[in-house]
C-alpha cells in the first residue's frame, strides 16, 4: 500500500538532514496515516479507510459524505 491519504492525497515530503557542519542527506516525511473504520450513517455500515489524522478529525466534525462531496470524490474512489 502506497503511504498517500485516501481522502486528501497528502504524501510524503522530501527534504535533507543537515548537519552541524552543513552536510545535506536526503530524508523523507510520512504524513501521519491511520487506518480507521469509520459508520457511515448513509449506508448503514463501516468503511476501512487509509486517512491522514488531520481529514479524520475533519471527517469526525462534518462526517464522510459531506467532506467527500466537499472534496469532490465518491466513496468507491476512496475505498
Amino acid at each position: 500500500m502506497s503511504r498517500k491519504c485516501k481522502l486528501t492525497g497528502k504524501g510524503p515530503l522530501v527534504g535533507f538532514n543537515i548537519s552541524h557542519a552543513h552536510n545535506k542527506t536526503k530524508r523523507r516525511q510520512y504524513p501521519n496515516l491511520q487506518l480507521k473504520r469509520i459508520y457511515v450513517p448513509e449506508l448503514g455500515r463501516t468503511v476501512r479507510i487509509k486517512m491522514s489524522v488531520s481529514a479524520l478529525r475533519t471527517v469526525t466534525k462534518i462526517g464522510l459524505m459531506p467532506f467527500l462531496k466537499k472534496q469532490g470524490l465518491r466513496l468507491q474512489d476512496v475505498l
